[in-house]
């Protein structure tokens, strides 16, 4: 196994639970008078920005040249160490996918400053607690202004082109690898990080001798929590809400044969494993679907 049982539990269930919550908030941003009046699913305007003008047919298209530009500029910052900026982008990122999950439950300007608050507690003073609770929301709120963007066909190849994307660039350039150890020691990982121990986990005391002790974490990259959320989502707008709940148990079993199968101490690309279990379940719906 590639952790502990009661590790590979725990992991299993916070992704369970942020894919659901990923669901809750893109239920709520489901306006249901425009949806009548159109007869397909319509979506609320976001509190902040506007999301960009794609095609639903070939939205993967722009979405895969964004991540891949933003990989590049990210390696940049890594490389010349300007983690300043990374911070800045991270800080930003986060506080404005907070406040649009967040404005989903809430008053808009409860959610701003909610936001902002923990936005600025993630960055500039970490711990397991706020950074694992807000990566559960992070990624609901991306996917708020992504999901409208597509449609069931251009969310499958997306799916598709990041599970080989994934799988080339932690197989074979390992530059995923790379990037992952570049966060995690800068501290602005993107994705869920759960430390084996607790302790050790706070800030040393300058006045004791003590030498540092890395402490093993369990660690699920931001993408790989994401993209089921956006392809619930996409099922949620295109078939329906029951069909989305069933997704986030293929996605679950995908990453579980992954956890399962793999080994200690090794790196594995997570959505190729995760995306089989979104097109499992879809299919599992389309079944069911059938028979009632």
């Amino acid at each position: 196994m590639k952790h502990n049982i009661t590790m590979t539990i725990i992991l299993l269930s916070i992704f369970l639970l942020a894919q659901f919550i990923g669901i809750a908030i893109l239920h709520n941003y489901i306006d249901v008078s425009k949806s009548a009046e159109t007869g397909k699913t319509e979506f609320k305007d976001l509190p902040i920005g506007e999301r960009p003008p794609v095609q639903e047919k070939t939205s993967f298209i722009p979405i895969i040249i964004a991540i891949l530009i933003g990989t590049g500029f990210l390696f940049l910052l890594m490389k010349y160490n300007l983690i300043w900026i990374w911070k800045g982008w991270f800080l930003l990122a986060a506080f404005f996918a907070l406040t649009i999950a967040w404005d989903a439950f809430l008053p808009k300007i409860v959610a701003l400053v909610m936001a902002g608050v923990f936005a600025l507690w993630k960055v500039f003073r970490p711990n397991v607690l706020v950074h694992n609770i807000t990566e559960l929301f992070i990624y609901g709120g991306l996917a708020a202004i992504f999901v409208p963007l597509f449609n069931l066909f251009s969310v499958i190849i997306l799916l598709v082109l990041i599970s080989g994307y994934d799988a080339y660039a932690v197989w074979k350039s390992k530059h995923m690898i790379a990037l992952a150890k570049s966060q995690a020691k800068a501290k602005i990982f993107a994705g869920l990080m759960l430390p084996y121990k607790l302790g050790g986990m706070g800030k040393p005391n300058p006045r004791l001798k003590i030498k540092k002790v890395k402490v093993k974490a369990a660690i699920l990259g931001g993408g790989d929590i994401g993209f089921p959320i956006i392809f619930a989502g996409v099922v949620l707008k295109e078939i329906g809400l029951w069909q989305s709940l069933i997704i986030p148990f293929g996605a679950l079993l995908g990453l579980a044969v992954l956890l399962w199968k793999g080994k200690q101490n090794k790196f594995y690309p997570a959505m190729p494993f995760i995306s089989a279990g979104c097109f499992i379940a879809l299919g599992i719906a389309w079944g069911i679907g059938l028979l009632l």
